[in-house]
């Protein structure tokens, strides 16, 4: 109980810390307005199609808005690795803002359907770009893996209360207005989301250097897929949230069903369904904040996405109210537990430069996947019945969770937290200090651990540097041309200015009694340091203050 007690502790000090980072606050918020909007207008479109169309213009529709998205995605994730990420939303927003608001004109005037159908399509497209940029700008922004784990966490609770606000907001503006009005709230969060974006103030010395290699835009955005496919866990884990997300795309037209149908709660209740939805998983976000620190973290994925599904299968053999609100609550629960796991699961295994277009990818899953799970629903209706369908959704997923399991929980392997110490010997060594969260998360995984007995000899002057080392316990020699001319201790490192200017070690360091020591290959801590203006300036002053100090100091 004790351990419990403490990492409740420790979550809830570094959610507390996510609203002490200025920059993440107003992300956070950012994505609170922005979200709330959306997920009021798809509330709004799909009541407005119902009513012109009936079902098959709802699933129609959605599958409209998605498959353009989905091939849109994954140009959108490569903006978010070419240029400045908190400009990406800003621009999105933008667009956003300008379609929406013409909806509404169009729904208010009395204009065509297909004119409210085009903007909303476009509206879908526009905000592409949104999701993949805030997801990869967030580790960038966190100051420590905790933070980025309760900033994940944030977000899902933050978009589990607009599951909660975005429906009621427009089932209550939908009893007492018209879809219009609905639209017309949504331009006005995004632009407050767009405020904002506005005070984010990162400077240019505290982002990666994310220069995209000089080739065809076609090759830049297979990048992200060429990520995905070339890690099983993580090609498997991206098809079960596909999966889910198939089935979410149902649930946006088994929502109007079962309100308007199966329980006849008229088109407020749409809205009332899915705030219930979005209480549970503000719960369970706030239930994912255990997460923060958890070594593995497919477990917590793979439960939160069979918890997802079944209770769909509980409406359906229990069609009653309480049932319905009672089931979309705990599938809440679920959706924010697979959100925040798998999410830090992937900041965690896929390196900063190409995360945006990872997380592009499966947008462009998520769209597509959504777009056609809704397109199948109808069908799914017609030839089960809106209680069989509903059984049959809440089935599937569990059984590919139970299919994937062991494949899935190997990413654990790739993504591991590193133990406190590595950090506090990684963020003790002012060429790393710098360094964002997530990236020193990132670069802690990456250390070889080494033990050495006293006569060993580490590094071996005028041999070429492979490694870069710290000393976490023990004492080693230095020395130059057979003469010992100083002496490490734990804190201490060396290897860097063999790597940095390229050149031979001039120094041999032997381990003058038991030592543990952490090294770090090569091509890990160039990407590391040459790719973060503020470390490259740091490891700089590091190699002038040594090659500059007594003889025989400047050791490689």
């Amino acid at each position: 109980m004790a351990r419990v007690g403490q990492r409740v502790r420790d979550s809830i000090t570094a959610f507390a810390s996510v609203g002490r980072n200025a920059n993440l606050r107003w992300l956070q918020l950012a994505w609170a307005a922005s979200i709330v909007g959306h997920y009021a207008f798809l509330i709004a479109v799909s009541v407005y199609a119902y009513g012109v169309g009936g079902t098959s213009a709802v699933g129609i529709l959605v599958l409209a808005r998605l498959i353009p998205a989905a091939f849109a995605a994954p140009f959108a994730g490569m903006l978010g690795d070419r240029y400045p990420r908190e400009r990406v939303l800003l621009f999105t927003n933008a667009a956003r803002i300008v379609l929406v608001g013409g909806a509404a004109i169009a729904v208010l005037a009395d204009m065509s359907p297909w004119l409210v159908y085009v903007l909303s399509i476009t509206a879908t497209i526009a905000y592409t770009p949104f999701r993949p940029s805030q997801a990869a700008l967030t580790p960038t922004l966190a100051r420590t893996p905790e933070e980025l784990t309760a900033a994940n966490a944030a977000a899902s609770g933050i978009e589990s209360v607009a599951f909660f606000a975005g429906p009621a907001l427009a089932g209550a503006l939908l009893v007492a207005a018209s879809a219009g009005t609905v639209f017309l709230i949504t331009a006005a969060l995004i632009l407050v989301s767009s405020v904002f974006i506005v005070l984010i103030r990162v400077d240019e010395g505290e982002q990666p250097h994310r220069e995209l290699a000089a080739s065809t835009i076609a090759t830049e955005r297979l990048a992200g897929f060429t990520t995905l496919t070339q890690h099983p866990s993580l090609r498997v884990m991206a098809g079960l949230l596909t999966a889910q997300t198939m089935m979410f795309g149902a649930l946006q037209v088994f929502l109007v069903v079962i309100a308007l149908d199966l329980l006849d709660l008229g088109d407020g209740g749409v809205g009332y369904l899915g705030a219930a939805m979005g209480v549970g998983a503000f719960l369970g976000a706030f239930g994912a904040l255990s997460l923060t620190g958890v070594r593995r973290l497919s477990p917590a994925f793979l439960i939160g996405l069979a918890v997802s599904a079944i209770p769909l299968a509980a409406i359906g053999l229990w069609s009653t109210t309480a049932t319905a609100l009672l089931a979309l609550g705990v599938l809440g629960v679920g959706n924010s537990f697979a959100d925040v796991a798998g999410l830090t699961l992937l900041q965690r295994a896929v390196p900063d430069d190409v995360l945006a277009r990872v997380f592009g990818v499966l947008q462009m899953l998520f769209l597509g996947f959504q777009g056609i799970g809704a397109a199948l629903a109808p069908a799914l209706i017609a030839w089960l019945g809106i209680d069989g369908a509903l059984i049959f959704t809440g089935v599937l997923i569990p059984v590919l969770v139970l299919g994937s399991a062991r494949t899935v929980a190997r990413i654990d392997a790739h993504a591991d937290v590193p133990d406190a110490d590595e950090l506090r010997v990684l963020v003790a060594v002012p060429i790393f200090a710098p360094l964002p969260g997530g990236s020193l998360e990132h670069l802690a995984a990456r250390l070889v651990p080494l033990r050495v007995e006293p006569g060993t000899v580490v590094v071996r002057e005028r041999d070429e540097g492979d490694r870069f080392y710290l000393i976490a316990e023990g004492t080693l020699d230095v020395s130059q041309d057979g003469a010992r001319v100083t002496e490490l201790h734990a804190g201490d490192y060396f290897g860097e200015i063999a790597l940095l200017r390229d050149v031979p070690r001039t120094a041999t360091v032997t381990a003058r009694t038991n030592a543990v020591l952490y090294a770090l290959d090569r091509g890990d801590f160039l990407a590391a340091v040459t790719g973060h203006p503020q470390s490259a300036e740091a490891a700089e002053t590091v190699m002038s203050s040594r090659l500059a100090g007594p003889a025989g100091t400047g050791y490689r």
